[in-house]
């Protein structure tokens, strides 16, 4: 009788280890069938996305891409766990979901990121990308916070008890590390004033900062200055210097002094007449702006006229060129008018001796 019950308990526990291993096969045979599913499923709606116009199908496909296949796995995997550790009867049963739930959490995470990643560079084309970048930081940062809250809420922690001791900890991190909230709140006053933005040409007179935004971070906002070097300056120093941006001018400007010789005083009134006109029919120059052509002073060895005009351009190169442009009309204005540009000279006056006195030197 004991043999007998020795047999029916053996095959009773190969029963129940048949049960378990089909379990396992069962789920993973529906993890891979799943997978195959999502891959096949994943190729029409990729060419989906790129025949369609709209760039949040694309920016939500992007996001879900990657996470999913992860997230198939992690499902997949804790089902074979649960099993598993059912199976051993062990105390990983309770704890499974635990990790289940942060797992899937951080592929939430993930897609999110992913998403306000693409979002930026396809939304910095259309928009200012220094407040898309802005909002993007900003979405980042409660993503992870509340991911952080969700996790913690997850294995066991008080909310309220964490807030508490973020709050406290605020305090000491804020009292440690003064500077770096202050770049913080530097760059938050940045993105709201925005008296600059990414790509745009700055200078400040109180320092020696000059050059093109290449990026604008939580502490510290890049600068390429026209050496080609990279300059990186802490947020805060912008709420303590004036700033100068080029980059939003409406206008250029051509001030120049052209002197001509004392000889040519006559002349004066018919080149600055001409070269006034000249400027007023040039093209490139903005005649709705201050435009200024006069006799301005006597200088040492020249007396001067003043020419005092707006360019319709802001471009640097462009600039120039029409700069060239007029400086070389009123070149051949000077010369067509036969006078001619003064130059430093000197006059040296020779005092002759008289006769008689030079022929008592010679004896």
């Amino acid at each position: 009788m004991e043999v007998l019950l020795d047999w029916i308990d053996q095959r009773h526990a190969l029963l129940q280890q048949s049960n378990w291993l089909l379990e396992i096969g069962i789920v993973l045979g529906m993890t891979l069938f799943c997978f195959i599913l999502w891959r096949v499923l994943a190729g029409y709606v990729s060419k989906w996305t790129e025949a369609t116009r709209f760039a949040w199908d694309e920016i939500v496909w992007f996001a879900l891409w990657k996470p999913m296949n992860w997230a198939i796995a992690i499902i997949g995997l804790s089902m074979v766990a649960a099993v598993f550790a059912r199976a051993l009867e062990s105390n990983l049963m309770g704890v499974i979901p635990t990790i289940r739930y942060v797992l899937m959490s951080s592929m939430l995470l993930w897609a999110a990121i992913r998403a306000i990643k693409l979002g930026e560079q396809k939304l910095s084309e259309q928009h200012d990308p220094t407040t898309v970048f802005a909002v993007g930081k900003l979405l980042r940062f409660t993503s992870i916070i509340l991911y952080l809250l969700s996790v913690f809420q997850s294995l066991g922690f008080s909310i309220s008890g964490v807030l508490a001791f973020g709050g406290m900890g605020g305090l000491i991190v804020g009292m440690a590390a003064k500077d770096l909230l202050s770049n913080f709140f530097g760059a938050i006053v940045i993105y709201l004033d925005k008296p600059f933005k990414v790509g745009d040409w700055i200078r400040s007179p109180d320092r020696e900062i000059e050059g093109t935004v290449e990026k604008i971070g939580w502490r510290v906002t890049q600068i390429r200055t026209f050496d080609k070097r990279p300059l990186y300056v802490p947020n805060s120093i912008f709420s303590t210097i004036a700033v100068e941006n080029p980059s939003r001018m409406s206008n250029r400007r051509i001030k120049e002094t052209v002197g001509l010789r004392y000889a040519d005083a006559s002349k004066m009134s018919d080149v600055v007449a001409q070269v006034k006109q000249m400027l007023s029919e040039h093209e490139q120059i903005d005649t709705t702006q201050t435009l200024i052509v006069n006799f301005d002073k006597y200088n040492a060895s020249s007396i001067d006229f003043f020419i005092y005009t707006f360019t319709k351009t802001t471009d640097w190169v462009l600039f120039h060129e029409i700069k060239h442009d007029v400086l070389t009309k009123v070149m051949k204005i000077v010369e067509d008018n036969d006078a001619e540009f003064a130059f430093p000279t000197r006059s040296l006056h020779l005092h002759q001796a008289p006769l008689d006195a030079e022929a008592k030197i010679n004896e």
